[in-house]
């Protein structure tokens, strides 16, 4: 029984209700034919080629590492033939194909418990496995530099985003792997590791960590929030972030001495006929889990690596993004809408109650990507700060980024927050200000100013 005094209790914050939650039934996946690592996923990388097209690889072989730091290395999800090396614009490289091959083998690392292991033995294992770019900074929200010892490292057990996994239903025959994990990042930090839990965790009883729970609406999933609640962050501090399926990757290397990126992926969203959890690797082809899955309409379907929150617009021959575990799929919403803004509103969800659905809060709705307008005066609403559970003022924060006023930028708690923090921001705002793209201009500039 948890003493609900000791509950962190987020009262501000909103949950959109999308139509389309996954029912829990697991459905496991062929081993795709394609997967792909996509330098883009990562903020401030730039990536230096290992292999080409035509070469052969195993499984846990290197492909990239980063050119600034070179132990960081990027591996191959699944064995098999380099397929295609992707490039965009100055021949930046977009993704890394690989067309797997049963046959290919696995690279071997070390394989032991890592309570008996050092912090340097853990993390030299990560860094030649390639697991450890899924350690995030914070601040910044940037891969972690192996070079730092971070103050705590935090998991956060649940996310509260639209339509995103159940990790209670996802995790619940994986905790044995999952403590695993946990063990091994206990040893690369100075403090602790932090879990952050909801009411119904099976996480409760992980050893070596700390369990803190979280009630509220979205984003109190959000490790950025945890971190916040817990212990704030300033110029000085460093902590590390890590989801928590990524834990299990971290587990199963230790357990086995072999790169396993096995993931459940939630397929959620109104346009999919079936929503449901499939069991597939990191880095799967998009195709793979929506061919077939989606509901046959007139009109177009945008389909997201993520949530519709944060995730990336993407087609079905793309590749499912490095963090993610959640494809959404919602109408496009660029048809024609009889009345538009002057209908009575009885289908159509909105976070200011504009609308008559406000008389029906706990039905689920079909909502689109339309904007519904361009971009306004940038304008105080007050609406920004009901939907950030932090003590930050997202707008003055914003707004001084938009200056590059650097001293208001500190003052003002840029160190904090990353985009998914300030996501419901972008969904309420009336003005239609790209939140999160400010945002992270102004983390750019922080990394490039103070570093």
């Amino acid at each position: 029984m948890i003493n609900m005094s000791e509950v962190i209790k987020l009262r501000r914050g909103f949950n959109i209700k999308l139509k389309g939650e996954a029912e829990y039934k697991t459905e496991i996946l062929e081993t795709p034919e394609f997967v792909a690592i996509k330098p883009t996923d990562f903020y401030g990388l730039t990536p230096k080629l290992i292999v080409k097209p035509g070469d052969f690889v195993k499984t846990g072989d290197a492909l990239f590492f980063d050119k600034y730091h070179p132990e960081v290395k990027f591996t191959a999800p699944l064995g098999g033939k380099i397929h295609t090396v992707k490039r965009g614009e100055r021949r930046r490289i977009l993704e890394v194909v690989v067309e797997s091959d049963k046959d290919s083998g696995s690279v071997e690392f070390t394989k032991a418990d890592p309570l008996s292991l050092t912090g340097e033995e853990i993390k030299s294992n990560l860094l030649k496995s390639g697991l450890w770019p899924f350690l995030k900074r914070r601040p910044y929200g940037i891969i972690a530099d192996p070079g730092e010892k971070p103050q705590a490292v935090f998991v956060s057990t649940f996310d509260t985003a639209p339509l995103a996994p159940d990790y209670n239903y996802v995790m619940k025959d994986q905790l044995k792997t999952f403590q695993t994990g946990v063990n091994a990042l206990s040893k690369l930090t100075t403090g602790s590791v932090f879990l952050g839990v909801n009411s119904d965790a099976v996480f409760t009883k992980t050893e070596n960590a700390e369990i803190r729970h979280f009630s509220g609406p979205h984003p109190a999933g959000n490790p950025g929030i945890q971190i916040h609640h817990i212990a704030p962050l300033s110029r000085a501090s460093v902590v590390w972030t890590i989801n928590v399926q990524d834990v299990l990757f971290i587990g199963r290397l230790f357990e086995t001495g072999r790169v396993d990126l096995t993931k459940t992926v939630v397929l959620s969203g109104s346009e999919v006929e079936n929503p449901g959890y499939y069991k597939t690797v990191a880095g799967v082809q998009i195709s793979c889990l929506t061919e077939g899955n989606l509901k046959k309409a007139d009109h177009k379907q945008r389909i997201i690596s993520g949530n519709v929150l944060t995730g990336t617009s993407v087609n079905e021959e793309s590749y499912l993004g490095f963090f993610d575990s959640q494809i959404t799929v919602i109408p496009e919403g660029d048809d024609y809408e009889l009345l538009g803004w002057a209908s009575p509103g009885f289908d159509k969800f909105s976070a200011s109650k504009t609308y008559l659905s406000k008389l029906f809060p706990k039905k689920s709705y079909e909502i689109n990507a339309n904007m519904h307008g361009g971009e306004r005066a940038f304008v105080l609403t007050g609406q920004y700060e009901k939907v950030v559970p932090m003590d930050i003022l997202p707008v003055f924060l914003l707004k001084a980024i938009v200056a590059d006023d650097i001293d208001n930028m500190e003052q003002l708690g840029i160190y904090e927050v990353i985009e998914e923090d300030f996501a419901l921001c972008e969904y309420v705002c009336a003005s239609k200000i790209k939140v999160q793209e400010i945002l992270r201009k102004g983390i750019n500039t922080m990394i490039k100013e103070l570093g």
